[in-house]
């Protein structure tokens, strides 16, 4: 996606989101799912009066910290502990600067907000000219694997580093049996295959396997561990399987021009997301758009 229209959107979601309606879904166990139109942020909750406190995966647009606050107010007296970011995106780190500000924030008085990122999304968001104030930077982060326990059960997050960008994660929620996916898994559009920031198509296919191998169907390959996309409704393995398979036909059929010589030009012509294009082709993110980037990634 070309520059511009990445802050367009960005610009546009920060304006708008005091406007934007929610919901919140109990999805099992300790944790919660907190859903807009702008994208979704995972909230993990003791379930006894006085435990450890409030987990949040992503943070929303920058507008969006206040409802998030008075949500996570509602489901727990205890305050914020520790926010995930999945990525380095403004739609998934926005809130961080207000929610992990000691005693100048939505939540209340409160010690510092341990914030763990993928060691990436920090080099990305303290760079020269990324325009992220420091406030919002990660605090705690990692290159492969991080777990610890927290309200009782325990916390797992997983980089996906080469999918959506190179600083992906992924958090799994153990004993709630619940795994939330970040932008590497959305059911409002195609994945957005970043190549300037370290995205490819090979990465993100290894992404979505491994949310399969790490989730479990309940019943007819229904229900079971379920699946807070970064974007888009409530899921499970099948929806992943699902979307993993639409992809890795999609990477089949541009590998196949490739083989046979064909120019980026000739592989669009070849339209190969005809199949999908009316579900998942949005104004921001075409398949047009998605073709190119996994052109240029494999080749």
């Amino acid at each position: 996606m070309k520059a511009a229209v990445l802050l367009a959107i960005v610009s546009f979601a920060a304006q708008a989101a005091d406007d934007v309606p929610f919901e919140v879904l109990h999805v099992h166990g300790n944790v919660y799912m907190f859903a807009t139109a702008l994208g979704n942020v995972t909230i993990q909750v003791g379930r006894d009066p006085g435990h450890q406190g409030v987990l949040l995966v992503d943070t929303g647009p920058a507008g969006m910290a206040g409802k998030i606050a008075t949500e996570a107010g509602k489901l727990s007296a205890e305050p914020v502990r520790f926010i995930v970011n999945t990525s380095a995106d403004a739609d998934h780190t926005g809130g961080n600067e207000a929610i992990a500000k000691p005693d100048s924030h939505p939540f209340g008085t409160q010690g510092a907000v341990a914030v763990f990122a993928q060691a990436n999304v920090l080099a990305r968001m303290s760079a020269r000219g990324s325009g992220v104030v420091t406030g919002a930077w990660p605090t705690i982060t990692f290159d492969d694997r991080k777990a610890f326990d927290f309200n009782g059960e325990t916390v797992e997050i997983f980089s996906e580093k080469g999918a959506h960008t190179d600083g992906d994660g992924i958090v799994l929620f153990r004993g709630s049996n619940v795994l939330s996916a970040g932008n590497v898994f959305l059911t409002t559009g195609y994945p957005v295959i970043d190549l300037k920031r370290g995205g490819s198509i090979q990465g993100e296919l290894k992404a979505l396997n491994h949310i399969l191998e790490l989730t479990v169907p309940h019943h007819m390959q229904e229900g079971g561990t379920m699946v807070i996309p970064g974007h888009g409704r409530l899921c499970d393995q099948a929806d992943v399987a699902d979307y993993r398979d639409m992809m890795t036909i999609i990477r089949d059929r541009i590998a196949d021009g490739i083989a046979k010589g064909k120019t980026l030009d000739e592989v669009k012509a070849m339209k190969p997301t005809r199949d999908y294009d009316r579900r998942y082709s949005t104004s921001s993110w075409t398949g047009d758009m998605l073709v190119e980037a996994i052109y240029r990634s494999l080749k």
